[in-house]
């Protein structure tokens, strides 16, 4: 496995889905999103197993901040918005080569140490 978790240190989720590799043993590379985003190439494999509408927290202090709360997102619009602003992002958002999930998502994660 080659597991990548995109996330915050201060984020909950993303601190649970760290413990959950942890415990097993499994090796990752995390991605503080306060840090770095995730490249354009990055964002589009991602997008490809997760609805883009799923990555961005709607929810999010930063989302509201930016004003963003009545806006209609079109799909290109947001990914612009997290290309441009990482801390937007939906996490913790986890890689596992072409597979990805975003928020906390254990039952996925024990499947894919189950293929390998």
């Amino acid at each position: 496995m080659n597991i990548q978790i995109f996330g915050l240190q201060k984020c909950a989720e993303t601190r649970k889905a760290q413990r959950f590799f942890k415990e097993r043993g499994v090796r990752f590379q995390f991605v503080d999103l306060k840090e770095k985003g995730l490249s354009k190439g990055e964002l589009h494999s991602v997008k490809v197993r997760v609805p883009l509408e799923q990555l961005i927290d709607r929810g999010g202090p930063r989302f509201i901040e930016k004003g963003l709360t009545h806006a209609s997102l079109r799909p290109e619009r947001i990914e612009a918005l997290l290309l441009d602003d990482p801390l937007l992002f939906s996490t913790p958002i986890v890689r596992n080569g072409k597979e990805a999930t975003v928020g906390y998502r254990p039952e996925v994660w024990k499947g894919w140490q189950e293929e390998k």
